[in-house]
């Protein structure tokens, strides 16, 4: 029996994880929330990470309110990066294996061309920092670890901008979305998917565990208008979309104005093909009811 330790399983991702691990066999999953662990409380945290002689430690929690961050500094340090070099350490000793969720915000967005995991990183953000500051404690507390980089991530569950915008679409006329961000939209189900193949084909020795920085998104790449679009397609919403720059819609943290992920390590690494976006969209959609939203 392989046993995994899911850390952040309340969350859009965390849930997609702990129904796609339940399904698999010869695995036990014990999940923690945000409600059952503190994951800043260090002492606690080496506890539950001690409580059983896990196989896996899958890391889905962080601290992802991206404005927030720019005044609660302490805060996302202690989850993005102290947590995270705590899970690291502990988890080396015990031989667990790591498998932790990181951004696309560890870039600028300076670039043109989709980044690699070896492009230099420059996060213009405090949740892009410390998010970075949390992938380099773990590979040095730990370097037998997965470090998997997303963007833009929505699926039927929590707060993300596909039910944002379900819910506007439905309220009002007219909406403004920004044009001028590129990016690639991320179906948790997808990632999920990938998360666990990672640990099915380490069980069955088929791909052994390779430890890394991998970029994971969908294929193809849009931006938040274009996102927006398409989800009013797919669900006859009747709500007009109307492209506006970013300086027009301000933040307190800057957006990354292109990042999209070059994926071509992880697909050649565990010999996998990734879905478009709008294919994945669709999915997503038809799996949500109007309770979801």
């Amino acid at each position: 029996m392989v046993k995994i330790l899911l850390i952040g399983a309340g969350g859009q991702l965390g849930q997609e994880v702990l129904n796609q691990l339940n399904a698999l066999t010869s695995i036990e999953v014990t999940p923690t929330t945000t409600a059952s662990l503190d994951i800043t409380d260090a002492p606690n945290l080496k506890n539950r990470i001690l409580s059983d002689t896990f196989d896996f430690l899958i890391n889905c929690t962080a601290y992802t309110a991206v404005d927030k961050a720019e005044t609660e500094v302490n805060r996302a340090e202690a989850i993005n990066a102290e947590a995270i070099q705590i899970i690291g350490e502990v988890a080396a000793q015990h031989n667990m294996k790591v498998i932790h969720i990181s951004t696309d915000y560890v870039f600028d967005g300076k670039a043109y061309l989709p980044y690699t995991e070896e492009a230099p990183t420059h996060p213009d953000s405090i949740y892009g920092k410390t998010k970075l500051k949390g992938e380099q404690k773990l590979l040095n507390s730990n370097p037998q670890s997965i470090i998997i980089r997303t963007s833009w991530l929505y699926s039927k569950n929590g707060n993300n901008f596909v039910k944002t915008m379900l819910r506007l679409g439905k309220e009002r006329d007219e909406l403004k979305v920004v044009a001028d961000q590129i990016g690639t939209p991320t179906y948790t189900g997808d990632l999920a998917q990938l998360i666990c193949h990672i640990i099915n084909a380490d069980m069955s020795n088929q791909i052994s565990f390779k430890p890394g920085i991998y970029h994971y998104s969908n294929e193809g790449v849009a931006s938040w208008y274009d996102f927006a679009i398409s989800i009013f397609q797919n669900t006859n919403i009747d709500c007009k979309v109307i492209p506006i720059a970013s300086k027009e819609f301000p933040t307190a943290a800057p957006r990354p104005y292109y990042s999209v992920l070059n994926k071509s390590k992880i697909k050649n690494t565990y010999q996998i093909e990734i879905p478009h976006w709008q294919t994945s969209l669709k999915k997503c959609l038809s799996s949500m009811k109007i309770t979801d939203i």
